[in-house]
């Protein structure tokens, strides 16, 4: 067909509509759920025959020749369907359409989750690992390549976001990594062989309860970072009793003032939202009352006994200590359901070599510790170190830090207690970050209120408004949305997701990985072989993190020759060519022991073996994945 020939797109779209209403259906479902005729979407044109050679768009014809078979559509004579013009770096058509400016409240990500295990069964299972305090369930999806291996060979890495659920984009980045590594899984070279040779563990929302609360009650862009467990903070033996009062009720916890004279603070000449001192000697216009609220049961005190008032990243085992030194833990360690919840499907799940646990605010690749009387081993800052100096790359703006040094301590945190317990490489990524506002470092306050005004268009702030106070009169309240301050607006939203994802996904793609690279055969008299078997770490993570090895965490590395055929007399093992200063393996032969597999490096295994026949080198490590290669014996 020539250009000519071809009817314009609005003829195509009135040809379409002519259908019935469930042959239209199906096309929208077919374009993603958007249906848009230009020529940068997908054009209809002539030639039916073409539309099983779309690629993506060939389940088009079937479901039209389902749904109607004498229709025009399904006859292959009038109706081309052109491929999507795909944008790099994402799925072409995702079978679970998700909108990423935005965000997702418990049950969206619960459903979210359940489709992707409807769409992709070979890809992803979703179990609760429990319920939280309230009675939500917590749901984790289990992501690899089931056709390939079995998953509990496979090197795991671990995935959490919400511990804080008013660090609501933390959820997000969690759930956007399992609806990517599903929908790429049929696209991209790289996201076949993660899942091939990985499995992923991802529990979006490790605070269910206070996402609720953050979504759905008064609250602002810092709360809550409590669980939703009830504790009598103020000791007066009620509960929750003196909370944050909406007094505009708008949503939305804000900031209140007071009109003075003699106050200590002025509006900005530029941004009216924007509180600033005056100088010394100088009047103000108004005096601020704090945060919006009002002392409900009468003690003398405002706002303090709401939600719950613990830390559930202070309540893990690693150096924890009580509230006395460090604020914000709870009883004891693990006396949270919630993270015991979590921990006891970790526990399960040894093959866990790599760890990720999304916060914000900040631009922060953490690492441990976060204690400055803890320290970690040498040769595990090296590692950290490597993949923490690419995450700088990968997210502009983030900085690579230490907790205890560059932060500030934390006793009894979930880095620690995956590293220091687990022998689990960890970051704690603190997501968004102020030099995404004009790709520059930050200029003060003035900046967030600035990019308020040129790119949100007063959406991020509440403009002050006058209310009636109980104790103090006419106040104003105004200021930060709950909605942003600590989250990125929803169209920096996708970007974050992805960053951080790509971050998270080069950390798993340098867990170790264990390969048999050859297996050679020597005939050495007397009926007698040696067999030499090379296993090569191919990644630059060892199997065995130094505390691993110094704890004793995880077993070692099993390189096992099998074999019904020959009887093994000898062997040892060395990461030298010639094996000068081999280990010898005392008991067990057949069996060698290998207490660890260095970062891009490989082992030398040698058997002196008798007889002849088949046979097979079997490699096994907790950490390090599986392989086998097999042995001939003339």
């Amino acid at each position: 067909m020539t250009k000519k020939e071809r009817p314009s797109p609005m003829i195509a779209f009135r040809k379409i509509f002519s259908q019935p209403r469930s042959v239209v259906s199906a096309i929208r479902l077919a374009s993603v759920g958007v249906f848009c005729v230009t020529p940068f979407s997908f054009a209809l044109t002539l030639s039916a025959q073409d539309v099983s050679n779309v690629g993506a768009s060939s389940s088009l014809a079937t479901a039209v020749a389902k749904e109607d078979p004498k229709s025009e559509l399904a006859s292959a004579q009038d109706v081309k369907v052109q491929a999507i013009y795909k944008a790099v770096g994402g799925p072409t058509s995702p079978k679970v359409p998700v909108y990423w400016n935005r965000y997702h409240d418990n049950e969206e990500i619960e459903t979210i989750l359940k489709q992707l295990e409807t769409q992709f069964p070979r890809l992803v299972q979703i179990e609760s690992v429990g319920k939280s305090t309230e009675g939500r369930e917590m749901w984790i999806a289990t992501i690899t390549n089931r056709e390939v291996g079995q998953e509990e060979t496979k090197p795991g890495f671990w995935i959490d976001g919400g511990i804080h659920a008013n660090e609501i984009q933390a959820n997000e980045v969690a759930l956007y990594t399992t609806w990517f590594l599903a929908e790429m899984h049929g696209e991209n070279k790289f996201v076949q062989e993660l899942l091939r040779d990985r499995v992923f563990y991802i529990l979006p929302s490790m605070s269910p309860d206070s996402r609720h609360a953050h979504f759905y009650e008064p609250n602002s862009t810092n709360t809550p970072r409590t669980g939703q467990r009830d504790v009598d903070d103020d000791r007066d033996g009620k509960v929750n009793e003196d909370a944050f009062a909406d007094l505009n009720g708008d949503g939305h916890i804000t900031q209140m003032r007071i009109k003075d004279p003699n106050g200590r603070h002025k509006s900005h000449p530029k941004y009216a939202n924007l509180m600033i001192p005056v100088e010394p000697g100088d009047r103000g216009e108004f005096t601020l009352l704090g945060i919006e609220g009002f002392d409900i049961d009468g003690d003398g005190r405002v706002n303090e006994d709401g939600d719950g008032s613990y830390d559930p990243n202070r309540d893990w085992p690693w150096k924890w200590e009580p509230g006395y030194v460090q604020r914000g833990a709870f009883r004891y360690p693990f006396s949270l359901i919630e993270n015991r919840n979590m921990a006891e499907f970790v526990l399960k799940h040894p093959n866990i070599a790599g760890a990720q646990t999304y916060h914000n605010t900040g631009g922060m690749l953490l690492r441990g510790p976060g204690s400055k009387q803890d320290a970690y081993e040498a040769s595990d800052l090296r590692v950290y170190d490597r993949i923490g100096k690419t995450g700088e790359k990968i997210l502009p703006g983030y900085r690579y830090l230490n907790v205890a040094n560059d932060l500030y301590e934390v006793w009894g945190g979930e880095i620690d207690w995956f590293h220091q317990m687990l022998g689990v490489f960890t970051f704690t990524n603190e997501l968004f970050v102020s030099y995404n506002y004009f790709h520059q470092s930050s200029a003060g306050p003035e900046q967030s209120h600035e990019f308020d005004q040129l790119l949100l268009f007063g959406d991020g702030l509440v403009e002050w408004q006058e209310v009636e106070h109980p104790t103090y009169g006419k106040v104003e309240v105004g200021g930060f949305k709950k909605n942003w301050g600590r989250q990125p607006p929803g169209f920096m939203l996708q970007e974050e997701c992805h960053r951080n994802m790509a971050f998270t996904l080069y950390h798993a793609n340098q867990m170790p990985l264990l390969k048999v690279q050859s297996v050679s055969v020597k005939p050495i008299g007397n009926d007698l072989h040696e067999i030499t078997a090379i296993v090569e770490n191919q990644r630059w993570t060892p199997t065995h993190s130094a505390v691993d090895l110094k704890q004793k965490i995880t077993p070692p590395v099993s390189v096992k020759l099998e074999s019904s055929d020959f009887k093994v007399l000898t062997s040892q093992h060395s990461p030298d060519v010639l094996l000068r200063n081999s280990t010898v393996q005392e008991k067990d032969q057949a069996n060698v022991q290998i207490p660890s597999v260095g970062g891009s490096s490989v082992v030398y295994v040698r058997w002196i073996v008798s007889g002849s026949g088949k046979g097979k080198v079997v490699v096994t490590s907790v950490k390090g994945g599986a392989a086998e290669a097999a042995v001939v014996l003339p």
